[in-house]
This record gives C-alpha cells, sequence and structure tokens, in this order.
C-alpha cells in the first residue's frame, strides 16, 4: 500500500460496539451482532448473519443462502465481487474469501484509507466456492480461528481419498459411516471432494440438503444425495456414508443406521485427543479456515500496516505478528470461527 498515505491520529474507520463492528463514515455495520438499520455480511454462517436488520448487503454469490438464514422476506442487497458502492463518504466492496459459497472479505476505502475485513477465509483450493482474492489495504482485520503453529492442513485431495478409503472399509463389513461436518460449507465441500473420485450416492440429514440445493443451483458438482428421512423404515444402511451435523450426534435420529463407524471432519482434528474425547471412531483434518501458515502469509501479501486478530486464537497470533515487527493487536467480537453450525 502507499505509506503515504497518514492516518495513525485519525479516529479508526471500524470500531467495536455494542452492535458490533460499526462504520461511522459509512453509516453501517458489519456482521453484526444485534439488530441495526445497514448490515453488511461477509458470508451466511450463524455468527456472521443474524436475523433481525432493517437491510442486508452482501454477495450475489451467498444471496440465496443468506435467505435461508435471514429468512425469504427479509430486506436483501446484493453486489457482485468486486463491484464498488458508495455508502455516505465511504466505497466498499466484496472480494472472495474461499470460505463457502458466497463468502467474502470487505474492502472499505474512505479518502484515501483502506481497510480489509476478511471475515472467515481459506487459502485452499475448493470446488464449492470462489478462490480467495489477496486485497492491499492499510489495516487488515483478520480472523485467527486457527491461529497457531500446530495447526497445518494436508492436502486436500489427500483427506478426500482418506474419507472413501474408510467408506470402502466399512462398506467391505457391513457397516454404516456416518460422517459429521458443519451443514453450510463443510458437508458440501465433502460432496465435491469425494466426485472426483466415485459417483456412489451418499445420505444426508435434513439440515445438509437443503444447503446441498442451493449449492447444485450454484452449479457445484458434488456426488449424488439422499435425504436420510426419505429412506422406507426398515431400509438397511449397512456400507452406507451419512452426513449429519454434529447436533446429531448421540441423538435417537442414529439408531436408524444400526452398526455404524462414525467419524469428524474439522480443523480441530489436528489437534491429538479431540477426536477420543468427542467419542469419534475417525477424525479427518479438514477446515474451511486459514491455517497457521496461510495467515501468516496473507497477512504479508496484503501489505497491511496495521494487523487486527478476531476470534480464536487472536491474542497468540497478535503477539507472533509483534515479534515479527507488525503493528498488530487483537479485537474483542463475538465471532465464533469454526463452531458446530
Amino acid at each position: 500500500m502507499d505509506a503515504s498515505v497518514s492516518f495513525q491520529a485519525r479516529r479508526p474507520l471500524i470500531t467495536v460496539t455494542p452492535h458490533g463492528l460499526y462504520c461511522e463514515p459509512g453509516g453501517f455495520h458489519i456482521d453484526p451482532w444485534r439488530p441495526v438499520e445497514r448490515a453488511l455480511i461477509t458470508h451466511a454462517h450463524g455468527d456472521h448473519a443474524r436475523t433481525g436488520h432493517q437491510r442486508y448487503l452482501g454477495t450475489r454469490a451467498g444471496e440465496a443462502l443468506l435467505r435461508r438464514r435471514v429468512g425469504a422476506d427479509s430486506r436483501i442487497d446484493a453486489l457482485e465481487y468486486g463491484e464498488p458502492l458508495k455508502l455516505t463518504d465511504v466505497t466498499v466492496s466484496f472480494h472472495p474469501a474461499g470460505h463457502v459459497l458466497g463468502s467474502a472479505q470487505l474492502r472499505i476505502e474512505h479518502r484515501g484509507e483502506v481497510w480489509v475485513i476478511s471475515g472467515d477465509y481459506k487459502r485452499a483450493a475448493d470446488p464449492t466456492c470462489a478462490p480467495f482474492e489477496v486485497v492491499r489495504c492499510h489495516t487488515f482485520i483478520t480472523e485467527a480461528t486457527f491461529g497457531l503453529p500446530i495447526f497445518r492442513w494436508d492436502d486436500t485431495r489427500e483427506v478426500a481419498e482418506d474419507i472413501l478409503r474408510w467408506w470402502d472399509a466399512n462398506r467391505a463389513v457391513g457397516r454404516a459411516a456416518v460422517l459429521f461436518c458443519y451443514a453450510l460449507g463443510k458437508a458440501q465441500r465433502v460432496l465435491a471432494e469425494l466426485a472426483r473420485l466415485t459417483d456412489r450416492t451418499a445420505f444426508v440429514h435434513g439440515a445438509v440438503q437443503g444447503l446441498v440445493e442451493v449449492y447444485r443451483d450454484a452449479g457445484v458438482k458434488m456426488i449424488p444425495t439422499q435425504l436420510v428421512s426419505e429412506v422406507a423404515k426398515g431400509t438397511s444402511f449397512a456400507g452406507a456414508l451419512v452426513l449429519a451435523p454434529p447436533s446429531a450426534g448421540g441423538s435417537t435420529w442414529m439408531r436408524r443406521f444400526g452398526e455404524a463407524e462414525t467419524g469428524f471432519a474439522s480443523g480441530w482434528m489436528r489437534v491429538r485427543g479431540n477426536r477420543r474425547r468427542r467419542g469419534f471412531d475417525r477424525g479427518f483434518v479438514l477446515s474451511d479456515h486459514a491455517d497457521w501458515s496461510e495467515l501468516l502469509r496473507t497477512v504479508a501479501d496484503t501489505g497491511a500496516e496495521r494487523v487486527l486478530t478476531t476470534h480464536g486464537s487472536a491474542e497468540p497470533l497478535a503477539r507472533y505478528l509483534r515479534e515479527q515487527g507488525v503493528d498488530a493487536s487483537p479485537l474483542a467480537t463475538q465471532f465464533e470461527g469454526e463452531a458446530e453450525d
């Protein structure tokens, strides 16, 4: 960025209020956690897209998911990626975040000063959404969900191959393979990655299927799916792959599968012991968030003079960046990172 822009003495362009992140010159909030007049939404996960706002602005690619989240009758406007919009004295635009379908970073420019709010993001390739775009800025607000050196991701294709081998092994012994994963984003990514390897049908929980349909409407290729609830009672699920949200674990819904092995797809599976504590038979390290090395690379790529870290390991990441000579500090928000969505 052009270092000639002097903003150190100015009031911050983005402040934290009881309602959420607020841009006073533009008169809008970003992913607010309490009802506001105008909310700019980075993506449709529940900790970023909440109900009750008077007006919403998001991406065209994520509009259908946002409507499912906040209600079809909500007043929602949408922009294409990169399309600028003037809000009073501020120009805003959305740029791909690579997190889930329609996810975005928000670029905010005011009198030559540029801030970027990352929302949630990842740098790994994902067939279900537009790839992350580096946006140069003066101040970068970055998520830090997995902001510790222990979190480093394996190649996604290798993880998908591991899931298929697990499914095959269970098929061979006539056992169902129930894979828990977040209903929005993770489930569709698993289905899309498996589509590179097989055309077999997977069964899905009702919380997953409606979102799968949105992704299919957007042109995302996934393996065929069938609702578990549409299967006649007494039908055997031996050898089947079943995708379900974590909240379904331990519920009476699980009884219909008979003998089953369970797995969980999440970045948290990188931590040894998480799988055992949560009672899963298998853990697959697959995250829709940036890992440690991707967080550091992204901070460098933006050219930001100031970095604010939020949700997750915000303090450790900020401390490490300060040790590297970056003006960094944590920013308290109510975003949750990789939670059970």
